[in-house]
């Protein structure tokens, strides 16, 4: 997909990635049993050097996964024979005791853990980005718009303040996902029963599971999860909360850079193959595209929670592909927000222009509310309205409707009508929610495994 070509999510989900986390898995679980004295300390660092995804051929991995079902199976064997290249005594203790799903599971919220890092840098840029934005263009009026229609005047800085929010949004639960991101180790049936028990440990199974959640830099589950598929389901969300949050913030730009509107715009801008004047909102469009697909490709994760028995067939399997590709778009969708906010160019006088179309008509909610008091409201909301669609003919504008109003006319004087009917005065508490929403800063990160 365009959207995801060439950015550091694609290159973290790609198969040399996914084959750098298995390897990653099977050094850490080498690692963990020699700390708990069920193997060698030397076994930890053969394997560990032998762990290379350079070492192995992904293309005959993925066509040997086929025999088993996954592709940990191949890669064992292969593993195995590399570390008894270099260290014969030690090869024995690849994989040992673990299941292809435990090595999987791992790998995949490794994968889902270092592309999470690159995904919420780039959230915590725009973010920066739209802050600066937000408090530049404070006090810049534009139209208000609901149901795609003018309604009330706005202004730019609480646009952009309501987008960057939206990015914390997403940012923060990306964060709290990747806190959350566990380490998988059960053996066959999740009871740990496969470990070699060392005689001078009570429970070597438990004790095991954390020395491997540690060295493979992952949480330590409290069971194993190979049909309790919370960690994949919450995963799938919050890239689809977050895609659509990017959406949100695209659809917007698409909207405001039209032709006729022109309020903003894409620094740069794509060419057309037929038009030669067309400069496309290509950034724009490419995350309106993932905004689009992460929600499904979530719904295949959460159908995936209805796994069976204590090892499933197919609900697992069915994960890895969409897993990696709501990864892949909607971290390509954060870059090009990142890049679409640094570029993005704001016209206040297209804006100001804007909010003349409708001749002051957005204002009438404004001028309802100061003429109750005085002609009452259900009068003023009346006259208002059969003033409205006297607009522009016979009057030029809201304005002048109301000054020839033999009932509203006479309560105005011509002072409080021209302040009422300016747009400008009339953007509400618009600043200060966007200082209160500008305080906001975005959940702390960790570093990525």
């Amino acid at each position: 997909m365009p959207v995801a070509a060439g950015t550091a999510a694609e290159a973290a989900t790609g198969d040399r990635a996914v084959l750098q986390a298995l390897l990653d898995a099977e050094a850490a679980l080498t690692r963990a049993q020699a700390r708990i004295g069920a193997g060698p300390a030397g076994a930890g660092a053969a394997v560990t050097a032998a762990a290379r995804a350079g070492n192995f051929d992904t293309r005959s991995l993925a066509l040997r996964a086929g025999a088993g079902g996954n592709p940990v199976i191949p890669l064992v064997g292969d593993l195995t024979r590399a570390v008894a290249q270099h260290a014969p005594e030690h090869a024995e203790f690849v994989h040992r005791g673990a299941t292809s799903q435990d090595i999987m599971d791992t790998a995949l919220m490794l994968v889902a853990a270092r592309t999470l890092g690159v995904i919420t840098a780039d959230l915590r840029r725009a973010a920066t980005t739209l802050g600066a934005l937000a408090a530049s263009y404070r006090d810049t009026p534009m139209a208000g718009r609901t149901l795609t229609q003018h309604a009330v005047p706005t202004t730019f800085g609480l646009k952009a303040a309501g987008w960057r929010a939206l990015v914390l949004d997403a940012h923060d639960r990306l964060v709290r996902v990747r806190r959350s991101l566990p380490a998988q180790l059960g053996g066959a049936a999740g009871t740990l029963a496969a470990f070699v028990e060392p005689a001078a440990m009570a429970d070597p199974g438990v004790a095991l599971l954390g020395d491997f959640a540690d060295e493979v830099g992952l949480v330590e589950p409290e069971v194993p999860w190979h049909v309790l598929r919370t960690p994949v389901a919450d995963l799938g969300g919050a890239l689809a909360f977050c895609a659509g949050a990017l959406g949100k913030l695209a659809s917007d730009v698409l909207l405001l850079g039209r032709t006729e509107t022109g309020e903003v715009g894409e620094g740069g801008g794509g060419g057309s193959s037929a038009m030669p004047h067309k400069r496309n909102p290509v950034r724009a469009t490419l995350i309106a595209s993932a905004a689009r697909q992460v929600p499904a490709l979530s719904a295949v994760l959460y159908g995936c929670l209805a796994a069976e028995d204590e090892r499933p067939a197919g609900a697992w399997h069915a994960e890895w592909q969409p897993l990696r590709e709501a990864l892949r778009l909607t971290g390509g969708a954060a870059e090009a927000t990142d890049a679409l906010c640094t570029g993005l160019v704001v016209s206040p006088h297209r804006m100001r222009a804007n909010l003349g179309l409708t001749r002051g008509l957005l204002l009438t909610e404004r001028l309802a509310a100061h003429l109750a008091p005085l002609v009452g409201r259900d009068t003023a909301k009346a006259r208002l309205a059969e003033l409205s669609r006297q607009v522009p003919d016979p009057y030029p504008d809201l304005a002048a409707a109301v000054a020839a109003d033999p009932l509203l006319g006479p309560a105005l004087s011509a002072p409080e009508l021209r302040a009422l009917t300016d747009p400008a005065t009339a953007t509400g508490s618009a600043a200060a929610l966007t200082d209160r929403a500008l305080r906001r800063e975005p959940l702390p990160d960790e570093p990525r495994p």
